[in-house]
Formats: C-alpha cells, structure tokens, sequence
C-alpha cells in the first residue's frame, strides 16, 4: 500500500471523513503524484516533490495553466497540505511545506439563506404531506397498491423539514438511523466531521412527522425495522444518496414564491443559521448545533 492510499485510509477510517471528503482528497492527491516525472512515481520521489519551490509551482500551474479559480486552486493545496501534516508526523518530512506560501485569496461572499415566509409558505402548502389523513390514505390501499407519489411526497417534505430545523449537512442527514433519534428526549444525535458527535432538538411538530413518516416505511416494509437501519429510505427500501436529496430540494422548492438563486441542502443550513441569529439567539448555540468547531 502506497503513502497516498494509507493516507486515505487514515481520513476515512480514523478522521472519518465523509466519502465525498475522502474522494476530494484522493483526487487530488493522485492528481498531483500523476503530475510528477515517471522516475518521481515511487513514495520516495513522491515525498522528495513535496517541497515549497515544487509546490508553488504546482499551484501556478492550476491558475495559470487550467484556469482553475482560487476556491479550487485553495481545495487542492489544503489537500496536499493535509497530506504533508500527516508526512510530517509519520516522520517522512520535516515540516510542512505547504505553509511557507501564501494561496490565491478568495473573495468572500455572503452565504445565501431562504426567507422565513418564503419556508413557512411552502410548509404551510405541504402541510397535508405530514398529516394523520395523509398516513391513513397511505395505509388504507392494498400493499401491493400503496402511493408512491404518496410516500415521496411526504418523505420529500421530511427531508427540507430536517435540514430546515436541525441545520443538517447532506451527509449528516443520509447517514441518519433510527438509533439515532432519542424519543424520550426528542433530540436526534448527530456523528458530524472528525467524528464529533452533537444532539440537536427537535420541535415537537417535527417530532411528530417524523414518527408519522416511520409509520409509513414500516408499512411499507411489512413490519418494526432494525434501529440499525437508515432513518430515511426510498420508496423502494433504499438509502438515500446525495443526488437525490439535491433533487428532492430543487423540486419542493422549485415553485415557492420568494426563492430564488440556488436551491440546495446547504443554503437551507445557512438559513436557519441566519433565522436563529436575527432572533437572538447565542452565536455559540448556533455553532454547536451546526457541528462547527
């Protein structure tokens, strides 16, 4: 095993980074390794290139060579400078080299946010999604004939409500379990980045529909499932995958008066960060509930 795959091996299963991290970090590791002169393609000739003059010069080439923009140009020297960190304390650098030069400077921008009267429209337009009818209408059917427009309607609507009131990220939301929603105290427990563990409150509507919600998946499944099984599943018994969360975003706020610009999971996290600040509510309150360090 080369230094490169046990340096991901690391971030996946000691860090525990999400896969996407990890891929981002593979990518570009053997990005830059494939740049390297074939006699450079060993361990050593690949740490013998992990040095300031080589970096810097590896780092022009993004900008001027592919035209990457400095966000991206940033994502592949922060990848390699966490490779370097890792050299480092196994004992095969120095220091890091990453370090001794300054990268592209990123303008900041401020983070988009839906409104509040915009979400509370669209909830109040879904409402029926999370409904004892909807449930009844749902169990009332043949097994065999039970609606899938039905069921991706209100797992849909319970998707935008999770992320909209816990502030989840997409990972976080997929890689829910039952197990993990605490029904005596009403909060869902939380494994975020670097494997930090948080408990988030959950209002008592949202309580509710979810609970609803699990009424309808055991339905489907023929009976109680495993707490060790995803919260959240498609129609068909499935894990959710991110592609599928953007979809079901894209598609439920679509057509909501008020927003605009992009629609995805994380402007949904900025927007009850950006709700909970406008009340007053503890900077640092907010921050631990986002899993923020």
């Amino acid at each position: 095993m080369n230094l490169i795959n046990i340096y991901v091996d690391y971030l996946r299963n000691v860090r525990r980074y999400s896969e996407r991290t990890v891929s981002l970090y593979e990518d570009v590791l053997t990005e830059f390794a494939g740049s390297l002169p074939e006699d450079d393609a060993s361990d050593e000739g690949l740490v013998a290139s992990l040095n300031v003059s080589q970096l810097r010069q590896y780092m022009v080439s993004l900008v001027e060579e592919r035209s990457l923009v400095p966000k991206t140009v940033n994502l592949h020297m922060s990848a390699l400078s966490g490779f370097c960190r890792f050299l480092v304390k196994r004992g095969y650098l120095t220091s890091n080299p990453v370090r001794a030069f300054r990268k592209p400077k990123v303008e900041k921008r401020i983070p988009d946010f839906y409104r509040a009267e915009s979400l509370e429209r669209y909830f109040s337009c879904t409402a029926i999604y999370a409904s004892e009818d909807c449930l009844d209408e749902f169990l009332s059917a043949p097994a065999a004939e039970r609606s899938k427009k039905l069921y991706d309607r209100r797992l849909a609507r319970l998707i935008v409500s999770l992320l909209y009131s816990t502030g989840l990220r997409r990972s976080e939301l997929i890689g829910l379990k039952i197990e993990n929603l605490d029904f005596g105290r009403k909060v869902v427990k939380v494994t975020g980045k670097g494997n930090k563990m948080r408990e988030i409150p959950l209002v008592d509507s949202l309580f509710e529909e979810i609970l609803l919600y699990l009424k309808s998946v055991e339905a489907l499944a023929g009976g109680r499932r495993s707490l060790k099984e995803p919260l959240l599943v498609t129609y068909t018994g499935r894990v959710l995958y991110p592609v599928y969360v953007d979809r079901v975003i894209k598609s439920e706020l679509g057509d909501v008066k008020g927003i605009t610009g992009r629609r995805s999971p994380h402007v949904l996290r900025h927007s009850i960060a950006t709700e909970l600040m406008n009340e007053g509510a503890d900077l640092n309150s907010i921050k631990e509930m986002l899993g923020h360090s």
